[in-house]
């Protein structure tokens, strides 16, 4: 999900990783089974069985997410044979089923865009009405006036103007499909991945479950998009996780977004900012009745609200039961915060649903152990990595951009594995913005590249020549730095 900060608010380094208290609230909708931890008490046999091999390919991308379709995309563009398998029944992932439709910043401080390639085409690929943030020309403004007005479209961030928009979820899972069908990409949608074909450090595929029953698909290399490093799970090498067990913050979160539509948002900026004391009063109004109050925040469009929460504490992305119990809590917190809002918000009146997330939003669940691990420390010192794949906005002026390393995105313990999207190897501070929608288009068009090019030559990923990797990516469109150097902040 994208990053909570609705911009403004200065808050320490720390802090806006582990976000304030009022972004986040427990759970109360508990899992009937206490003790789901414990493991299961019985066992069933499953006899064995001969699987049929749905499909062979050059680079299998598991998962349809931002870092999914711009792995396919970017391998595709180099000749390979590339097949992606979605559980669901669009593209996009939580960019558009979680409804995180706030793309998060992709210009830095001085309003460069730094993360481009797959990311500006496929936005570029949008129709008119159906992207909504600032002009070029404001990006990096300080100026008060556009800094008041896209703070409240969430294209403000820490009051300088970014390149962060909105966009209308169904023209990017739209678009998101015809790029990849123009690229030559072979889709499976409606295919769940639930185990791999492989023993050792070498995958052949993996094994889907779909209404045709269970398939397999074998490829040279495979790219794990699915979030929860799913693949690389099922192959048994062994990942970091700090969910359980580590307090709230809101990267631990769990929730079902939702759309309202009937607003009149000009009519509730208008209250917002000129009767800020009258604001706060509703506001605490809210949160005495309901527990708990999510900030509704301008979609596409004025007419339609975005609500990214509530955010759920104590609940983990990986347990059946979980998931269930937050679906249900949601979707009972947003019934009585449209009851409020219609009852007290000015511009609410008419607010009627619109749709509820069909896709959960996770930030984190498990995270690579790569060849190399991003740290807070490196970025804090400016570090520029050799094999750079991309870099991103830093989390405050105090820091200069953050390169990415291609070591985040080669498993340790894979030979023909690649990893693109929230799960890369980072450690949890930086987990914090690289999860983000454009650092998952990022990651995921460098281990598109890096797959074709490994499936192509017959080099294990982590062999790969570098520069032939940064060269290909630049072809792409993708913005480096001069690697190699150390730069002060």
């Amino acid at each position: 999900m994208a990053n909570d900060d609705a911009g403004g608010q200065h808050l320490e380094n720390e802090q806006y990783h582990l976000g304030r208290d009022s972004w986040f609230t427990e759970g109360t909708e508990r899992p009937t089974d206490s003790e789901e931890d414990q493991g299961p008490e019985r066992t069933v046999h499953e006899p064995a069985r001969e699987t049929p091999v749905h499909d062979e390919t050059d680079v299998l991308v598991v998962g349809g997410g931002p870092a999914g379709c711009a792995a396919a995309a970017a391998a595709a563009r180099l000749g390979a044979k590339v097949t992606l398998v979605e559980r669901t029944n669009h593209l996009g992932g939580l960019s558009t089923g979680g409804l995180v439709i706030w793309i998060d910043r992709m210009s830095d401080w001085d309003g460069k865009q730094v993360i481009t390639g797959f990311a500006s085409e496929i936005l570029d690929r949008m129709p008119e009405g159906s992207v909504a943030g600032a002009p070029p020309e404001q990006w990096g403004s300080t100026d008060p006036e556009p800094v008041a007005h896209w703070r409240e479209r969430l294209s403000a961030f820490r009051d300088t103007v970014t390149w962060s928009p909105m966009i209308d979820p169904e023209w990017l899972k739209y678009e998101s499909v015809e790029l990849l069908q123009e690229c030559g990409v072979r889709l499976l949608l409606h295919s769940w991945v639930v185990d791999v074909v492989g023993d050792g450090r070498e995958l052949r595929g993996v094994i889907f479950e779909s209404k045709q029953g269970r398939r397999a698909v074998l490829a040279k290399t495979i790219v794990d998009a699915s979030g929860d490093l799913d693949v690389c799970a099922a192959a048994g090498v062994p990942y970091e996780s700090d969910v359980e067990g580590q307090g709230s913050n809101v990267q631990h979160c769990l929730n079902t977004a939702w759309t309202w539509a009937g607003i009149d948002f000009k009519r509730w900026v208008e209250f917002k900012r000129g009767d800020p004391e009258a604001h706060r009063a509703l506001m605490k109004q809210g949160h005495e009745a309901l527990g708990y109050l999510e900030t509704p925040h301008v979609g596409w469009t004025d007419e339609v609200a975005l609500f990214l929460g509530p955010r759920l504490t104590g609940y983990s992305g990986v347990k059946v039961d979980d998931l269930t119990a937050v679906e249900i809590e949601s979707r009972r917190r947003m019934i009585a915060h449209l009851e409020f809002f219609r009852r007290h918000a000015p511009g609410f009146e008419h607010a009627w649903l619109m749709l509820t997330a069909p896709q959960i939003g996770v930030r984190h669940t498990r995270r690579l152990i790569g060849t190399h691990k991003m740290t807070m420390e490196e970025w804090r010192e400016a570090v520029r990595h050799d094999d750079e794949i991309g870099v991103s906005p830093s989390p405050s002026r105090k820091f200069a951009n953050i390169s990415v390393p291609y070591g985040c995105i080669v498993p340790a313990e894979l030979d023909n594995a690649l990893v693109g999207g929230r799960h890369v190897a980072t450690d949890p501070q930086t987990q914090a913005f690289m999860r983000e929608i454009p650092q998952c288009w990022l990651t995921g068009q460098a281990a598109g590249v890096a797959a074709a090019l490994s499936a192509g030559s017959g080099t294990a990923p982590r062999a790969l020549d570098v520069t032939e990797l940064q060269h290909e990516l630049r072809d792409q469109g993708v913005y480096l730095q001069r690697a190699g150097a150390r730069t002060a902040a």
